[in-house]
């Protein structure tokens, strides 16, 4: 990767100075009801090198103002402050999307800027992107009059945005003013909606240090974020961003498209002004709490509790794994060696209410697809799974982290896809794993130490169009310990497709390793279902 030197830094002062010194005409009307800042000319490539000059000065984190106020702002107060939906950005247009604002409080006190972008048409008949501020005011949010933040003084910054659903669509099905599809708040975190309505996992623009031994994982944030002018007739919102952290800085540009679900387009350019140990691009975080095969170590009366339910992977070799999710009582890493990977996601495949029998409908959460655009090279996806024993944290997170080290000095180019839906975006004719089913192992009156007894289930894709007596094999391995019983059949509910392989694994009592199994079902050389892969922790 590229690295600075003094020249460069020298020229990039220089257009920082010239950019910051153009006179902008102050006559451009504001929107209704916001109040926005001196004009300033911006660019795309301008935000790039800001980020890659910040990159070559000392991180300063930026103050936090009010903090005494903002700390009396907790989750209660905090949900009873709302942006008013008539002052929120393009109310008015142009485009069908408004955007609207988070108010600051104990858990988002750090100041993000967020600027508008209007075209400006000089006298020499060219065409630029102008930036104003908008500034806060508490006059755009409803809050009781004994809330803290009416103690709040100058200085004042929002915490973040969200984007409302189309003005021009039918508000009688789907009112915009009480409804959003995306929304950006706190550090690098983001998230969408998918078609189903619902809010789930979450994104983040980037991971540093997750659970790297000896080094606190470190959380950069988003600190600007520029609004560029919709479209009429479009559906996609273009969002820019500015990351600052410890270690890093980063220009972001979202093109963010509404749909059945969510689909954004990022871009992200990086500068890493330190070595980096844990280099995770294109992070994705979920909560597991349980499911149907670890139920039994839980209290909780729920059949399930998860955002999400596994891992999918689709590798440069064009394996198509699934990894469920495991809440392992510890920290946990598993790794996954790759070479420009085809994708990757954490999904929710249940979607069944009674699996839930919960009112927040957990069967509604959206899955989140990462599909690189660029080839990425050498590398893992990692998948991060933390102990919890309760549904209000995540603790899952699945990352692309390179093979190259992340050092000093270097830069980054990415560009990914984000799919928020309910199902994979790449549909195959191979047979899903829809559940995995763990209990003691052997028979009645018979149960072998140290021995677990597995039943995985696949469903669909080619299971659907095999013709009557086709023999149908399991291919099960694992990097050691014993397999038995191995017994694949139909599963006897009527519903076609549906496949079951059984088989007691078991390892000598002494030994505590994971140990990953690897299963798939083939009649004669043709594969018939994605490979599943489970890690299994002796007791």
């Amino acid at each position: 990767m590229p690295e600075f030197n003094r020249r460069q830094f020298l020229g990039l002062l220089a257009t920082a100075a010239a950019s910051a010194a153009l006179p902008w005409s102050n006559a451009l009307s504001a929107e209704t009801g916001l109040e926005l800042g001196s004009a300033s000319a911006f660019s795309w490539e301008g935000l790039i090198d800001q980020a890659r000059l910040m990159a070559l000065q000392p991180y300063q984190a930026a103050p936090q103002p009010n903090h005494d106020v903002l700390e009396q702002i907790d989750w209660a107060a905090h949900g009873k402050i709302h942006f008013k939906a008539d002052d929120a950005l393009f109310a008015n247009g142009p485009g069908q999307y408004p955007v609207a604002f988070f108010h600051p409080g104990r858990f988002f006190q750090s100041p993000v800027q967020m600027f508008r972008l209007d075209k400006f048409t000089s006298s020499g008949k060219q065409t630029q992107l102008i930036a104003r501020e908008i500034l806060y005011d508490k006059r755009h949010f409803e809050m009781p009059g004994d809330s803290p933040a009416q103690h709040l003084g100058a200085h004042t910054s929002y915490a973040g945005f969200r984007i409302q659903e189309s003005r021009l669509g039918d508000q009688s099905r789907l009112d915009w003013q009480h409804n959003d599809w995306a929304a950006f708040l706190g550090a690098s975190y983001f998230r969408a909606i998918g078609d189903e309505y619902q809010y789930g996992l979450s994104a983040r623009g980037i991971a540093i240090n997750v659970v790297e031994p000896g080094l606190a994982e470190e959380f950069p944030a988003f600190t600007r974020f520029y609004f560029a002018p919709q479209t009429e007739g479009s559906d996609t919102v273009i969002v820019y961003a500015l990351l600052d952290g410890p270690s890093i800085t980063g220009a972001y540009r979202f093109a963010m498209t509404r749909g059945t679900g969510v689909v954004m387009d990022i871009e992200a350019n990086l500068f890493l002004r330190k070595d980096v140990a844990r280099f995770g691009i294109a992070p994705v975080t979920s909560m597991y709490w349980f499911s149907e095969k670890d139920k039994a170590f839980q209290i909780d009366w729920r059949p399930e509790v998860h955002d999400s339910d596994g891992l999918a992977l689709w590798t440069g070799t064009n394996e198509h794994i699934w990894r469920p999710l495991i809440d392992h009582q510890t920290i946990n890493v598993s790794s996954f060696a790759d070479r420009n990977p085809r994708g990757y996601g954490l999904m929710q495949r249940e979607r069944r209410f009674g699996e839930y029998l919960d009112e927040v409908h957990y069967e509604r959460r959206p899955s989140l697809w990462v599909e690189p655009l660029d080839e990425w090279g050498e590398g893992s996806v990692q998948l991060v799974e933390l102990s919890t024993d309760e549904e209000l944290y995540d603790n899952i997170v699945a990352m692309w982290v390179p093979r190259e080290k992340a050092i000093a000095g270097s830069s980054h180019r990415l560009r990914y896809r984000l799919h928020w839906q309910a199902e994979e975006p790449f549909k195959t004719d191979l047979a899903r794993c829809v559940a995995t089913r763990i209990g003691r192992g052997g028979e009645p009156a018979q149960r072998p130490p140290g021995v677990h007894k597995f039943e995985v289930e696949f469903k669909g894709g080619a299971l659907d169009h095999l013709a009557p007596g086709t023999k149908v094999e399991a291919v099960l391995s694992a990097a050691r310990g014993t397999i038995s019983g191995v017994i694949t059949e139909v599963v006897p509910n009527g519903v076609p497709g549906h496949w079951f392989t059984r088989f007691d694994f078991g390892v000598p009592e002494k030994e505590t390793e994971p140990v990953d199994i690897r299963l798939f079902l083939r009649s004669g050389k043709q594969t018939l279902t994605e490979t599943w892969l489970y890690q299994y922790h002796p007791v």
